[in-house]
């Protein structure tokens, strides 16, 4: 159930006009989850800043929407579940891959360290220990992308955060967090570095 409406675009005005414009020129569509954030047009500013900015680094489309996927999955949200699994489609993740994604494993080695590492950052509350660096460094990601990695999962973290506590409405094709198989959370978090649940 919806907490927050849901802005019409054809009612919009002002900077929120300005920016579900643009949203809708570039996908084609106006989602639900910015229609909701342009209530406060620098919500909505926020989020496509910082997700247009990581869209210029170093991460492929395909690889930030494993990211997304995975973090959702941690984060119970069923809208970006939906939307990424769609996005990810667009971005040539197979179905194989995101149902992976949202266990965060991969068939590539280095992808799936670097998918355990954002799902235990997104469990841990972002608390990486040691070991959890280590291994994302060891799999051969550098410095430069794995600061991206940290910054993909705060801006997933927020969405999802978003999108749940606003009941934003699913308009994309619904995936529920059933459909893929829970990740052995505690082992993750033992590859991770963790032996214990983090705080």
């Amino acid at each position: 159930m919806a907490r927050l409406a849901a802005i019409d675009p054809k009612q919009a005005t002002g900077r929120a006009k300005e920016l579900l414009d643009a949203v809708h020129a570039k996908l084609g569509i106006t989602p639900n989850m910015m229609r909701t954030m342009a209530a406060s047009p620098v919500v909505l500013e926020g989020y496509l800043g910082l997700s247009g900015a990581l869209a210029g680094g170093r991460l492929p489309a395909k690889f930030r929407e494993a990211i997304a996927l995975a973090v959702a999955q941690v984060n119970g949200c069923d809208y970006c579940l939906a939307a990424h699994a769609a996005l990810g489609r667009l971005a040539k993740l197979s179905e194989r891959e995101i149902a992976q994604s949202r266990r965060h494993a991969s068939d590539d080695p280095r992808t799936a360290a670097a998918l355990d590492f954002a799902a235990a950052l997104a469990m841990g509350h972002g608390d990486a220990r040691d070991a959890t660096f280590a291994r994302v460094h060891d799999a051969g990601w550098s410095d430069g992308e794995i600061a991206e990695i940290i910054a993909a999962v705060a801006l997933n973290v927020f969405t999802n955060y978003f999108n749940e506590a606003a009941g934003v409405a699913v308009d994309f094709p619904l995936r529920r967090l059933s459909d893929a198989r829970p990740p052995e959370d505690f082992h993750l978090l033992r590859r991770a570095g963790y032996e214990e649940s983090p705080p």
